[in-house]
């Protein structure tokens, strides 16, 4: 199978180009920045074409950008997704979109596909938009799109505003600093997502759907300090500033039975293993 994977060079990506390249009836077309290839420039990616498979990871993730530039923001992940679908309308191809949480304050727990969409930010809103893009796709010129909605992934590699990224940095001066302890998060180790991706590339697919990607369980932020705690033997200096954010969301946790069901698939990481394999992975880099 030929493969386009936009932000190739980002932190998902990397790891997806890892895992793929040990698989050698893929042949992987890598799209990025990096390399001088902006997606959102049609006249860059036109003449793309003989391709099975696109895997579109090149959005802006980073929500206070979303506010403080919301222009450059919306424009840069939906021209770049409009652009991705366009190319594989006219290549016959499929397409993998990369979404993200977009269920606002969950109405219950777990919470499935079926869960109300609700914008609580530009960015959200921004997915929200993509993924209408991709239906309508499907819907009019018959685009198979699978679209992913990862609640929060991490792992070796992630940018250090995310908070288990923050918090592994800051472990390794032997102080952390966080705001508030109690908030809880369904929290997806880097591999298994590859993992899941490795399953839909393998099996396939012919229509449009959506998949939750997470390990479907809920942990707090005091949970992950006190596993980071531990593989540092207990000598790291905690500092909370009992500060919570406005309007935040106590608990988040995925229903992904749908994902088991259709891709056979479930985390194989607990977040003690995820965790220690992300200090070991550091350690080495």
């Amino acid at each position: 199978m030929n493969i386009v994977i936009s932000g190739s060079r980002g932190f998902i990506g990397q790891h997806l180009i890892n895992s793929l390249s040990r698989i050698v009836q893929h042949k992987i077309i890598e799209l990025d920045l990096s390399l001088g290839k902006d997606i959102c420039i049609w006249e860059n990616i036109k003449n793309i074409n003989n391709f099975d498979l696109f895997i579109h990871l090149a959005n802006k993730v980073f929500v206070p950008e979303s506010f403080s530039n919301p222009r450059n923001f919306y424009h840069a992940n939906t021209i770049s997704t409009l652009n991705a679908l366009e190319l594989c309308r006219l290549n016959k191809a499929k397409f993998i979109y990369l979404s993200s949480y977009v269920y606002g304050k969950p109405k219950y727990l777990p919470i499935d596909e079926k869960h109300i969409i609700q914008s609580y930010n530009p960015y959200a809103n921004s997915k929200i938009l993509c993924e209408k893009l991709c239906e309508g796709y499907f819907q009019d010129f018959e685009v198979p799109v699978l679209v992913l909605r990862p609640f929060n992934i991490f792992g070796p590699g992630q940018n250090s505003n995310f908070l288990i990224s923050s918090i592994m940095q800051q472990a390794s001066t032997g102080k952390i600093f966080v705001n508030d302890l109690n908030p809880k998060r369904d929290f997806l180790y880097v591999a298994d997502f590859v993992n899941l991706l490795l399953k839909i590339i393998e099996k396939g697919f012919d229509n449009y759907n959506i998949y939750n990607a997470g390990s479907g369980i809920s942990a707090s932020v005091e949970n992950i300090i006190k596993i980071v705690n531990k593989i540092y033997q207990n000598k790291i200096h905690i500092h909370c500033n009992n500060k919570s954010r406005e309007y935040e969301i106590m608990e988040i946790v995925a229903d992904i039975s749908k994902a088991k069901k259709d891709f056979d698939w479930e985390a194989n990481y607990s977040l003690e293993k995820a965790l220690i394999e992300y200090h070991n992975n550091s350690l080495i880099d």
